[in-house]
C-alpha cells in the first residue's frame, strides 16, 4: 500500500483533470465518446484522472451510470493516467461504489463532501475518515466545506489511507491553518478551485490542483502547473489571466454554468458531448455563447502557435 500512496500523491501534486460525461440524444452516457475524451486526456499526461467528478456531473448520475462512468474511464485510461472513482452520497453507497470501482481496477478512490443539509462538521469528517477505513486503494477526501475544525483535518491528514485532501472552500486563513498543523502528515494538501485559485493555494502550502479547462485546454493547465511549480507566479497569473472569461463564465448562475462551459466548448471544438442535466444549466445564452467563441478561438490560436 505504501507506494500506492506514494504514487497517488504524486499524482496529486499535478494536475487532477476531472472529465465531463459525454451522452447520447437519448440521454444516455456515452461510454464510446467518453473512452475517446479519456483517451485524449491521457495521451495529454493529465496526472489523475478524477471519474464522475463534479464536473463529471456526479450528482445528477445514476449509480450505475458512476459505476458505468468509472468502467469507461478506467479501461480507456489502460494504466497511462491515474484513475480516481469518484464517490458519494450515503456512506453506504459510497462504500459500494468504492468496491465495485475498486474491483474494477480503480487506482484510488475520491470522496465527494457528504452534501446532507443536516450534516454535523465533525461527523463530515467521519464520513471520510470511514470509508478511508474500508477502502482497500487509498483515499482522497473531497472538501468542500470551512465548517471542519483543523482538529477535524488532522485527523484526516493523519490517517493512514488518507493520500491527499482536495480543499475546495476560498477560505484561505483556514487552509493556512491546517497545512502548518499538518506539518508532520504525509497527506497531500491540493486545490480543489480548478487554475484561477492555484497561486494563492500554492503561495499558502498546497500542490497540483483540479480542473476542468483540462477537457479543453490541457496544454494551458500544463503551462499553469509548470510555472507554479517552477514559483513563476507571474507566468501564472498571465496564463490564467488568458482563461479569465472562460472561469467567469463557469461560475455564472451560483455556478450553474460551470459544467455547461466546459461541454460548450467541447462542441466548439468539434467534440458534442450533449448537455448538461438539470438543475445545471443545460444550455449558455447567445451571449454566453459569443463569448465563449471567442475565448476559444484565441486560446486554439494560441496553443498553435507556441
Amino acid at each position: 500500500m505504501s507506494d500506492r500512496l506514494e504514487a497517488v500523491r504524486k499524482a496529486l501534486t499535478g494536475i487532477s483533470g476531472v472529465p465531463v460525461t459525454p451522452y447520447n440524444t437519448d440521454g444516455s452516457v456515452d461510454t464510446a465518446k467518453l473512452e475517446v475524451l479519456i483517451r485524449q486526456m491521457a495521451a495529454a499526461k493529465v496526472h489523475n484522472l478524477m471519474a464522475a467528478g463534479n464536473t463529471g456531473e456526479f450528482f445528477t448520475l445514476t449509480l450505475e451510470e458512476i459505476r458505468l462512468v468509472h468502467r469507461a474511464t478506467i479501461r480507456a485510461a489502460h494504466g497511462e493516467a491515474l484513475v480516481s472513482a469518484a464517490v458519494g452520497r450515503s456512506l453506504s453507497d459510497a462504500k459500494s461504489l468504492a468496491s465495485d470501482a475498486i474491483e474494477a481496477g480503480a487506482d484510488a478512490i475520491m470522496a465527494h463532501h457528504p452534501m446532507d443539509p443536516f450534516a454535523g462538521p465533525s461527523f463530515q469528517a467521519r464520513y471520510f475518515l470511514e470509508l478511508a477505513d474500508f477502502c482497500t486503494v487509498p483515499v482522497i477526501a473531497y472538501v468542500r466545506s470551512d465548517s471542519l475544525s483543523v482538529s477535524d483535518f488532522r485527523q484526516m491528514a493523519l490517517h493512514p489511507n488518507i493520500a491527499g485532501i482536495k480543499f475546495a472552500s476560498p477560505n484561505l486563513m483556514l487552509l493556512a491553518e491546517v497545512i502548518r498543523s499538518t506539518q508532520d502528515a504525509p497527506a497531500i494538501w491540493v486545490c480543489g478551485l480548478a487554475e484561477g485559485w492555484a497561486p494563492a493555494f500554492y503561495a499558502t502550502g498546497a500542490r497540483g490542483f483540479t480542473s476542468g479547462l483540462v477537457n479543453v485546454f490541457p496544454e494551458r493547465s500544463h503551462a499553469i502547473h509548470n510555472a507554479l511549480e517552477s514559483g513563476d507566479y507571474a507566468r501564472a497569473r498571465t496564463l490564467i489571466d488568458g482563461i479569465a472569461d472562460f472561469e467567469a463564465l463557469r461560475t455564472k448562475y451560483n455556478n450553474g454554468a460551470n459544467v455547461t462551459v466546459v461541454k460548450e466548448a467541447l462542441g466548439m471544438l468539434g467534440m458534442e458531448v450533449g448537455p448538461v442535466r438539470i438543475p445545471g444549466v443545460v444550455a449558455l445564452n447567445d451571449e454566453e455563447r459569443r463569448i465563449l467563441r471567442g475565448l476559444v478561438d484565441r486560446v486554439t490560436a494560441e496553443a498553435r502557435a507556441a
